[in-house]
Protein backbone atom coordinates (compact mmCIF):
# COMPACT_ATOMS: atom_id res chain seq x y z
CA UNK A 1 0.00 0.00 0.00
CA UNK A 2 2.86 2.27 1.16
CA UNK A 3 5.00 1.61 -2.19
CA UNK A 4 1.30 2.31 -4.48
CA UNK A 5 0.94 5.50 -2.89
CA UNK A 6 4.45 6.56 -3.37
CA UNK A 7 5.04 5.38 -7.23
CA UNK A 8 1.67 7.53 -7.84
CA UNK A 9 2.13 10.39 -6.26
CA UNK A 10 1.96 12.42 -9.09
CA UNK A 11 -1.55 10.75 -9.71
CA UNK A 12 -2.83 11.74 -6.69
CA UNK A 13 -1.60 15.48 -7.24
CA UNK A 14 -3.09 15.74 -10.24
CA UNK A 15 -6.28 14.32 -8.89
CA UNK A 16 -6.19 16.53 -5.34
CA UNK A 17 -5.16 19.46 -7.72
CA UNK A 18 -8.99 18.46 -9.97
CA UNK A 19 -10.71 18.48 -6.59
CA UNK A 20 -9.64 21.89 -5.44
CA UNK A 21 -10.31 23.43 -8.49
CA UNK A 22 -13.68 21.68 -8.48
CA UNK A 23 -14.49 23.27 -5.00
CA UNK A 24 -13.59 27.12 -5.89
CA UNK A 25 -17.05 28.70 -5.97
CA UNK A 26 -16.87 30.16 -9.66
CA UNK A 27 -20.42 30.18 -10.21
CA UNK A 28 -20.48 33.44 -7.73
CA UNK A 29 -18.80 35.21 -10.31
CA UNK A 30 -20.61 34.43 -12.97
CA UNK A 31 -21.64 30.94 -14.67
CA UNK A 32 -19.76 31.28 -17.64
CA UNK A 33 -16.47 30.73 -15.44
CA UNK A 34 -17.63 27.46 -14.75
CA UNK A 35 -17.43 26.06 -18.28
CA UNK A 36 -13.37 26.48 -18.33
CA UNK A 37 -12.89 25.02 -14.35
CA UNK A 38 -15.01 22.28 -15.58
CA UNK A 39 -12.94 21.75 -18.78
CA UNK A 40 -9.51 22.33 -16.93
CA UNK A 41 -10.50 19.58 -14.12
CA UNK A 42 -11.75 17.11 -16.64
CA UNK A 43 -8.32 16.79 -17.89
CA UNK A 44 -6.73 17.10 -14.54
CA UNK A 45 -8.41 13.89 -13.64
CA UNK A 46 -7.88 12.00 -17.12
CA UNK A 47 -4.33 12.62 -16.81
CA UNK A 48 -4.34 11.26 -13.42
CA UNK A 49 -6.61 7.95 -14.02
CA UNK A 50 -3.94 7.57 -16.77
CA UNK A 51 -1.57 7.86 -14.18
CA UNK A 52 -2.89 5.52 -12.15
CA UNK A 53 -3.86 2.82 -14.83
CA UNK A 54 -0.09 2.42 -14.94
CA UNK A 55 0.20 0.87 -12.05
CA UNK A 56 0.80 -2.64 -13.45
CA UNK A 57 3.59 -1.41 -15.71
CA UNK A 58 5.42 0.42 -12.86
CA UNK A 59 5.55 -2.86 -10.79
CA UNK A 60 6.98 -4.97 -13.60
CA UNK A 61 9.30 -2.36 -14.02
CA UNK A 62 10.24 -1.63 -10.34
CA UNK A 63 10.49 -5.89 -10.63
CA UNK A 64 12.75 -5.87 -13.47
CA UNK A 65 15.17 -2.94 -12.10
CA UNK A 66 15.41 -5.15 -8.38
CA UNK A 67 16.63 -8.35 -10.42
CA UNK A 68 19.17 -6.55 -12.90
CA UNK A 69 20.69 -4.27 -9.91
CA UNK A 70 20.43 -6.42 -7.15
CA UNK A 71 23.80 -8.36 -7.56
CA UNK A 72 25.77 -5.38 -9.42
CA UNK A 73 24.46 -2.19 -10.15
CA UNK A 74 24.09 -1.27 -13.67
CA UNK A 75 23.49 2.62 -14.72
CA UNK A 76 22.88 1.97 -18.09
CA UNK A 77 19.36 0.02 -16.68
CA UNK A 78 18.53 3.55 -15.36
CA UNK A 79 18.80 5.56 -18.11
CA UNK A 80 15.43 5.65 -19.48
CA UNK A 81 13.76 5.81 -16.26
CA UNK A 82 15.67 9.11 -15.57
CA UNK A 83 13.73 11.46 -18.28
CA UNK A 84 10.52 11.85 -16.72
CA UNK A 85 9.44 12.90 -12.94
CA UNK A 86 7.36 9.61 -12.44
CA UNK A 87 10.41 7.13 -13.36
CA UNK A 88 12.90 9.32 -11.54
CA UNK A 89 10.29 8.43 -8.31
CA UNK A 90 10.47 5.02 -9.62
CA UNK A 91 14.01 4.62 -9.68
CA UNK A 92 14.53 6.27 -6.04
CA UNK A 93 12.07 3.56 -4.68
CA UNK A 94 14.47 0.66 -6.65
CA UNK A 95 17.38 2.61 -5.22
CA UNK A 96 16.20 2.91 -1.64
CA UNK A 97 14.99 -1.12 -1.68
CA UNK A 98 18.16 -2.69 -2.74
CA UNK A 99 20.56 -0.43 -0.23
CA UNK A 100 21.86 1.68 -3.23
CA UNK A 101 20.25 5.37 -2.48
CA UNK A 102 23.44 7.29 -2.67
CA UNK A 103 23.69 6.31 -6.56
CA UNK A 104 21.07 8.99 -6.98
CA UNK A 105 23.13 11.46 -7.88
CA UNK A 106 25.10 9.10 -10.01
CA UNK A 107 22.26 8.95 -11.88
CA UNK A 108 21.20 12.28 -12.29
CA UNK A 109 23.12 13.14 -15.48
CA UNK A 110 20.74 10.80 -17.59
CA UNK A 111 17.64 13.43 -16.71
CA UNK A 112 16.90 16.38 -19.07
CA UNK A 113 16.99 19.51 -18.61
CA UNK A 114 13.56 21.72 -18.02
CA UNK A 115 12.76 23.04 -21.18
CA UNK A 116 14.00 19.86 -23.57
CA UNK A 117 12.12 17.50 -21.19
CA UNK A 118 8.96 19.84 -21.96
CA UNK A 119 9.71 19.92 -25.58
CA UNK A 120 10.12 16.09 -26.31
CA UNK A 121 7.60 14.43 -23.53
CA UNK A 122 4.89 17.27 -23.84
CA UNK A 123 2.94 14.77 -25.59
CA UNK A 124 2.55 11.28 -23.95
CA UNK A 125 5.08 8.51 -25.26
CA UNK A 126 4.73 5.01 -25.31
CA UNK A 127 7.41 3.19 -23.74
CA UNK A 128 8.33 -0.32 -24.95
CA UNK A 129 10.77 -2.64 -22.80
CA UNK A 130 12.05 -5.74 -24.29
CA UNK A 131 13.24 -8.13 -21.67
CA UNK A 132 16.52 -10.02 -22.30
CA UNK A 133 16.04 -13.59 -20.89
CA UNK A 134 19.61 -14.28 -19.92
CA UNK A 135 20.17 -11.03 -17.93
CA UNK A 136 17.04 -12.72 -15.77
Amino acid sequence: MNRFVYLNIYAFILLAAGLCILGIPLFRITVFLCIPQIIFVIILFQNSFKLFATWDDKKRMYTLLILKNRKEFSAESFKIYMKAPCGRVLVRAVLKDIGLKYKYKQLLIYKDPLLVSIKTYFTPLETKIYINKELL
